[in-house]
């Protein structure tokens, strides 16, 4: 039977008619037949499977061998043995040089026969040892598929033990080797399904025995992280990690970056190999693992692995967004690699050409995917554009790329970037090594205490965190004769852009150390920013004498007379002015004087003044002369420079006065309420009471800050030694002296007088007592009677007929506080929080800005509360609560800014019209030059403390490494490590050139 079989498959016949034939041989296998002509019909149908030259002949000895199987189950055994097998797997079939390559296959379909069989044992063990040698003499992907695929289906031959360790480490050296020789589309599908069923064949094994996972994976460090390869290691590597379990990753991490037996040259080597498989197509999980390592080497301060290998891979990584197949995984790579990389433009700078072709190629695609990774992509642009700016005809172009795209706003932009950087991730060794500890999470940056200069520090984050100052210091140019300021620019930009966690304010300090201070010791806050605003001032309008006189001698353009011109900047933001009137009580006669301000000194009434009664708000032509007689012991004005003290005046009778108002007035203890009183411009015309009448009241033993405020606007007489000269009169007479707020600055800063002097024991003493914060507050200001028309007409800014007072809102920006019971001790810090216009919905109208809500300043604006070097999130509950909590720890400077409304709008415009992209201001290329150095500076620091942090943490307990207790086979011994020296390119059209 065999002859006439092997005489019809040779035939010449039409396949239907040879097809005929066969089945009829086949029908006749099914009969019970002599073991001598089964032997004979095995042998012709294996040697028609294995060296058939045609399909066709390998279809029909398959068919045999399965029919022989089933129906002669004893004869095939015995024909199926285990020598047989063996000189199959070892010597192969066929003539020399033309071995057949189905020998896996033909095993495969043979051992379904034989499963029940007394030699299955031993054909199991055999194929176990088998598969192991196979697979270590390095098998083409194909024949390494047909192993996973015999394994797979056939699992007793997965070698177990050491021998599982073993072949799972050679697999995925196998897997390193793999290469698709052909550039065509179905070559490579056909490739692509050969390493998955190699890598998941490792899957199965990892499923069953977790313990061979490591094992597998330090072969592959091992392997990418080589040198010593001809050619690099096959990208399908990228195959093997996508079946890691993620929990895993970050002890795995852990381990590696902590080795100190891993070269540098080594990891630079195998991170950026594995940047390299973010081109392998259908892989997962592979950018989580890519940027688990990059966070891993930021903990523990490679950063000069990271530089080198940003730069050489970031082209690469980026061309990648080509291709929807790699996009989401590149994506997510490129974001971290870009929004880590802050202490130089050069990564970001590298991309600038590619942007808008690969921008335009999006949108042309007009996917979902596409439309996503463009919005990304954009978020991650207007970050940068935010880190470095100053590079407009760099940016332009790109900028018109994304134009049409959302722009993220400033909020989202500073956590992005304060959550990426490397300085910010965190580091298992910092509780045991201070000095690796990383950059707050807040993003923000500490200042170094140069010996009690914290009354410096809460100043100046105070400042800093006023937005519109800063914005303003910032974009100051070079040149500008004004070395304080330029000297405060540096600090702010350091503040804004540093990588360091905290940096020294040491020249700053010497700059605008007031000539009286003694050093080292604790000073006054108050009196510290004082003297700084003076400086700046002054030092500014020596800067306008000066150009004043060029333009006398002709020597200075118009435009330049214009700026100069102009209020000096501390004007601008923090100068308000105030009107002081006196009335003669004989003659009646009043005489007034317009004063400025850069900050109002609240002195404490005393304990049996009540100023939370009920106040009135009098007619315009009311207040000045027609003064009502206040109450006994007025307190004392302690404002700005220029404004004279109060003193205490004596009378019986109450004295009605325009009242301060609060919204979201919190008592300690209690939660803010953001919708008390009315808002800015919002039906304040129709009651004059509801403007200034409404005022939220402390409780007896305590203190608000509308009571101080009232108390320093109400009314005092001018008696005994304190008469007043009248000129009308040419004598000393009692009279009456008010004061009333004209012009609300920007910013108004409120000094709470906390320190006095106890005559008894000659020594300042600190009043402790708690005063209530409101998050937002509403002043009177004085104004014109035809401007109090023209307000009332529109019905803005709270403007009250008759009355001759608008109200101007403010929201609460910073509060220092002092604790201690001595100015001369103690210990200052500060929350803050940034309050600006912006509004995440809603347009401008009527030409007039747009404030946010009460409920978005007093619960959406993040506070923050620095503390020298430390920077952590906060609350408002935490700023109302403080001396609830800490008696001695009590608020002494507060910063206020001012809403938008009439008054200020020329003002807000200015700043607005003067804003950056983002609200950050460009600097000038000497000050980007030395941040950027100082931050390279910085990493270099840290990567140095790391490196000498071995001999620290010798004496702590030691994890065993995940791979110190393996057997290290002959491979392992011959690893060492190098770096690729080739940048990323990518780019290329085909399919081909995506996957490699």
């Amino acid at each position: 039977m065999d002859k006439i079989l092997e005489a019809v498959v040779m035939s010449s016949y039409p396949n239907n008619v040879k097809q005929g034939l066969v089945r009829r041989v086949i029908e006749a296998a099914k009969q019970p037949m002599d073991s001598e002509q089964c032997w004979s019909m095995l042998e012709l149908s294996t040697k028609l499977y294995l060296t058939g030259d045609t399909k066709y002949k390998r279809e029909i000895g398959k068919e045999v061998l399965e029919v022989y199987g089933h129906y002669h189950p004893e004869e095939f055994e015995e024909f199926f043995n285990v020598r047989f097998l063996l000189s199959l797997l070892q010597e192969g079939y066929g003539p020399l040089g033309k071995r057949s390559h189905y020998v896996l296959d033909y095993i495969q379909l043979g051992l379904q026969f034989v499963l029940e069989s007394p030699s299955a044992s031993s054909i199991f063990s055999l194929l176990r040892i088998e598969v192991l040698r196979k697979v270590c003499e390095r098998p083409s992907p194909k024949q390494c598929a047909k192993i996973s695929k015999l394994l797979t289906q056939h699992p007793q031959c997965i070698p177990t033990g050491k021998h599982q360790l073993l072949f799972c480490q050679q697999l995925i050296r196998c897997i390193g080797q793999f290469q698709c020789v052909s550039e065509g589309e179905e070559e490579i599908m056909e490739f692509l399904e050969q390493v998955n069923k190699v890598s998941g064949l490792l899957q199965r094994i990892w499923r069953t025995q977790t313990s061979a996972i490591l094992p597998s994976l330090k072969e592959l460090f091992t392997i990418i992280s080589s040198t010593e390869e001809q050619e690099a290691p096959s990208n399908a590597l990228a195959s093997v990690v996508q079946f890691v379990p993620l929990e895993l990753m970050d002890g795995v991490i852990r381990n590696l970056t902590n080795d100190d037996s891993i070269t540098d040259v080594q990891m630079m080597m195998a991170i950026g190999r594995m940047i390299d498989w973010v081109s392998w197509p259908l892989g997962k999980n592979i950018d989580k693992w890519i940027i688990a390592l990059l966070k891993g080497l930021a903990a523990v301060k490679k950063f000069s692995i990271l530089i080198e290998v940003t730069l050489s891979k970031i082209e690469k990584v980026f061309s990648k967004l080509l291709y929807p197949i790699v996009r989401e995984g590149a994506l997510s790579v490129l974001q971290y690699m870009l929004l880590s990389f802050q202490h130089s433009h050069e990564a970001f700078h590298l991309l600038l050409p590619h942007i808008p072709r690969l921008v335009a190629s999006l949108k042309k695609e007009d996917s979902n995917s596409a439309t996503s990774s463009l919005e990304q992509l954009a978020e991650l642009i207007h970050c940068m554009f935010f880190r470095f700016s100053g590079f407009p005809d760099l940016y332009e172009p790109v900028l018109e790329a994304v134009k049409a795209l959302p722009i993220p706003n400033e909020d989202r932009i500073k956590h992005l970037l304060g959550q990426n950087a490397w300085t910010s991730q965190k580091n298992e060794l910092a509780s045991f090594y201070p000095r690796l500890a990383s950059k707050s999470e807040t993003g923000k940056i500490g200042l170094i205490n140069l010996g009690n200069t914290c009354y410096m520090n809460s100043i100046i984050q105070s400042l800093f965190m006023a937005s519109d100052f800063r914005h303003s210091v910032l974009s100051l140019t070079e040149g500008n004769s004004q070395p304080l300021m330029t000297k405060l620019q540096w600090l702010f930009a350091f503040l804004e852009h540093s990588q360091r966690p905290a940096i020294s304010p040491e020249s700053f300090l010497s700059a605008s150390w007031p000539p009286w201070f003694t050093p080292g010791a604790q000073q006054d806050c108050s009196e510290y920013l004082k003297y700084l605003l003076d400086r700046l001032h002054e030092e500014e309008k020596t800067g306008k004498r000066i150009y004043q006189k060029l333009k006398e001698s002709s020597l200075m353009s118009q435009a330049v007379e214009h700026h100069y011109l102009n209020k000096t900047l501390i004007e601008k933001m923090f100068g308000g002015k105030m009107m002081t009137k006196i009335r003669c009580l004989k003659c009646l006669n009043v005489s007034s004087r317009e004063e400025a301000f850069t900050d109002l000194s609240l002195a404490f009434p005393p304990s049996d003044r009540n100023v939370c009664g009920s106040t009135s708000v009098l007619p315009v032509e009311e207040i000045g002369p027609q003064f009502i007689e206040p109450p006994e012991n007025a307190g004392q004005l302690m404002g700005s420079p220029w404004i004279q003290r109060k003193t205490p005046m004596s009378s019986d009778h109450a004295a009605p006065s325009v009242s301060v108002e609060t919204l979201g007035f919190q008592e300690p203890g209690e939660a803010a309420n953001p919708t008390g009183g009315n808002d800015v411009g919002v039906d304040a015309a129709k009651d004059p009471l509801s403007t200034f009448g409404e005022q939220a009241c402390a409780p007896k033993d305590s203190r608000s800050v509308p009571d101080l405020i009232n108390y320093f606007l109400s009314p005092e007489r001018l008696t005994a030694e304190n008469k007043y000269h009248c000129e009308k009169c040419a004598s000393l007479q009692d009279a009456e002296k008010v004061a009333e707020l004209t012009e609300g600055p920007h910013y108004l800063i409120l000094t709470l007088l906390r320190f006095s002097f106890d005559p008894r024991t000659m020594k300042r003493k600190k009043i402790l007592d708690n005063v209530s914060i409101p998050v937002v507050l509403k002043l009177p200001i004085l104004v014109a009677p035809e401007e109090t028309e023209e307000v009332c007409q529109r019905g803005k800014d709270g403007a009250v007929p008759g009355s001759g007072f608008m109200t101007v809102v403010y929201d609460l920006c910073s509060v220092v506080v002092h604790s201690g019971i001595s100015s001369e001790s103690g210990h200052y810090y500060c929350y803050s929080r940034e309050c600006t216009d912006n509004v995440p919905h809603g347009q401008p109208q009527d030409g007039m800005p747009k404030p946010a809500s009460d409920k978005q300043l007093d619960f959406e604006i993040q506070w923050y509360l620095f503390n020298d070097t430390r920077v952590s999130f906060s609350s408002f509950e935490s700023v109302s609560n403080v001396t609830s909590f800490f008696p001695k720890d009590t608020a002494y400077v507060l910063f206020y800014r001012q809403r938008p409304g009439r008054q200020s709008c020329l003002l807000h415009e200015a700043l607005a019209e003067a804003g950056h992209l983002h609200g950050e201001p460009s600097l000038h290329k000497d000050l980007m030059e030395a941040i950027s150095k100082d931050n390279i500076l910085f990493l270099q620091e840290q990567e140095k403390e790391a490196r000498n942090r071995a001999a620290y943490i010798s004496a702590l307990p030691k994890s065993p490494l995940w791979w110190r207790d393996l057997d290290r086979d002959k491979d392992d011994d011959s690893s060492s490590g190098g770096c690729s020296p080739a940048a990323g390119g990518g780019g290329s059209g085909s399919f081909h050139g995506l996957v490699f």
